[in-house]
């Protein structure tokens, strides 16, 4: 499905209302596979962000007292719409992020449905009021919520903020990434269609130091919830401290990838691999750094040219794709510099590289690269790359392999590879993430996600994302 004319947005969703912005400024949209325009979007000013929270403010009264009932049927109702335009949204992000369509359509499209469905039905059964002895332990909504949603799943992490905060009685304002936001404009009309009522969810575009900050520090928000890289997430804290605002932050990682010396070697670097180029790497909790046993290392580099092969990059749209653009310009350099570090420090390049792949020289493409005889020094070892980058980094032993695969200052996800389960979970649980797949498990989007370290504060999905947006209260009878 293709996008032939210019999609042009020219007001946000406030109040239950298109309404125009209080500035001047707009900004292209544009598709990383083509480098062509395929959209329009305004950019909010500190103004704009105002009338949004007073919006949601006036909201909360009525929304926070409205039934638990009523706000799962109308979760259900966002859930169906979404469904009914899944293909266009797949289409759509597709266009904006790069991601190949048939992995939309699972992804992409396919987990906000599931974020706002299974929120509607964990609310049937949460406990918002239990009894502890002489007390009535109430939760209820933290209030008027701030949004800040990242570019490279943009509907999946808004739709996981938003279900969460209104199946919690809360109100919300999202600023989606400027860099992928047409998608949040048809989420918006979904909700309105939906009938959720004026005020409490409300859309305003723009950057992160013009509105994003302007959220944070906005006396009308209570909480924010932010997804994201470290950096802004250190800034995002630092400012909601002024007004001792709650905050949510999933941040960046540099996740290991453990695979044991009784492993299939086969099956773990395959499924390591395709784990860490989903997206084309730009998943925050990519498997981004495998361990491996010293003595299998050639093995292991000779599966990894062989399974790189399968990776083609090209237009996301054609079925035989594999591996699709990165979503700009800007991130597409970030990347080759860090490809070109990793040469200037010594590691070993298996196969890829910092040149455009052959035949998209048009397009922000990288090819599938991995890194042999990484040192844990290096900055491909530390560093969050976002891209096709994987790094091959030795063991001795498993106390060696767990002592690596922890040295870093993130802990968001990671995985253990091995022959004997229990042999795997007795090493994952000794592994400081968040999460962590045994085997090639696959994600599950109603378990806790988030991260330990500088990889976040709070969890996300089910009921540990729900408790996020509750606070609890105490009545003593």
């Amino acid at each position: 499905m293709a996008i032939e004319t210019i999609i042009e947005r020219d007001a946000f969703y406030v109040g239950g209302s298109w309404v125009p912005s209080s500035g001047t400024g707009t900004q292209d949209v544009i598709e990383p596979a083509t480098e062509q325009v395929i959209g329009r979007i305004p950019m909010g000013t500190a103004d704009d962000v105002d009338q949004a929270v007073v919006a949601a403010r006036l909201a909360f009264e009525d929304w926070s007292r409205t039934p638990v009932a009523v706000r799962a049927e109308l979760l259900e109702a966002i859930a169906a719409g979404l469904a009914a335009r899944a293909d266009e949204l797949a289409a759509l992000i597709t266009r904006e992020v790069g991601m190949p369509l048939m992995q939309s359509r699972m992804i992409q499209a396919g987990l906000p449905v599931t974020s706002f469905a299974s929120l509607a039905a964990l609310l049937e059964s949460y406990p918002f009021e239990e009894r502890e002895g002489n007390s009535l332990i109430v939760r209820e909504p933290v209030g008027v919520v701030g949004a800040i949603t990242p570019w490279n799943y943009p509907l999946h992490q808004i739709a996981a903020k938003v279900s969460a905060a209104l199946g919690a009685g809360c109100t919300i304002v999202v600023k989606p990434s400027e860099v992928t936001p047409l998608n949040a404009f048809l989420l918006a009309e979904v909700i309105h269609e939906a009938g959720v009522p004026a005020g409490v969810f409300n859309l305003v575009t723009g950057t992160g130091p013009e509105v994003g900050e302007a959220l944070v520090v906005h006396p009308g928000i209570d909480m924010v919830s932010f997804t994201g890289s470290t950096a802004v997430g250190r800034r995002i804290g630092a400012l909601a401290a002024q007004t001792v605002k709650r905050v949510a932050l999933e941040l960046g990682g540099k996740s290991p990838n453990v695979i044991l010396d009784d492993a299939d070697m086969v099956q773990a670097v395959t499924g390591g691999m395709k784990n860490c180029y989903l997206n084309s790497g730009q998943t925050c909790s990519a498997l981004t750094r495998m361990l491996v046993p010293r003595e299998r290392l050639p093995e292991v580099e000779a599966i990894a040219a062989a399974v790189a092969e399968h990776f083609i990059p090209g237009d996301p749209f054609d079925e035989a794709t594999t591996l699709g653009p990165l979503v700009s310009e800007a991130q597409r350099e970030r990347v080759r510099g860090f490809i070109r570090d990793g040469e200037a420090e010594g590691a070993r390049i298996v196969t890829g590289g910092a040149e455009a792949p052959d035949g998209l020289e048009r397009g922000w493409f990288v090819r599938p690269t991995v890194f042999s005889d990484v040192t844990p020094d290096m900055k491909i070892a530390r560093e969050e790359i976002f891209g096709p980058v994987l790094v091959l980094i030795p063991y001795e032993d498993e106390e060696d392999a767990i002592r690596k695969a922890n040295d870093t200052i993130y802990g968001l996800a990671g995985g253990v590879w091995s022959g004997d389960p229990e042999r795997a979970q007795a090493v994952a649980r000794r592994l400081r993430a968040g999460q962590i797949e045994i085997n090639g498990a696959t994600f599950n989007p109603v378990a806790p996600f988030g991260g330990y370290k500088q990889s976040g504060i709070g969890r996300e999905f089910g009921r540990h994302g729900l408790e996020e947006f509750l606070e609890t209260k105490s009545l003593q009878l």
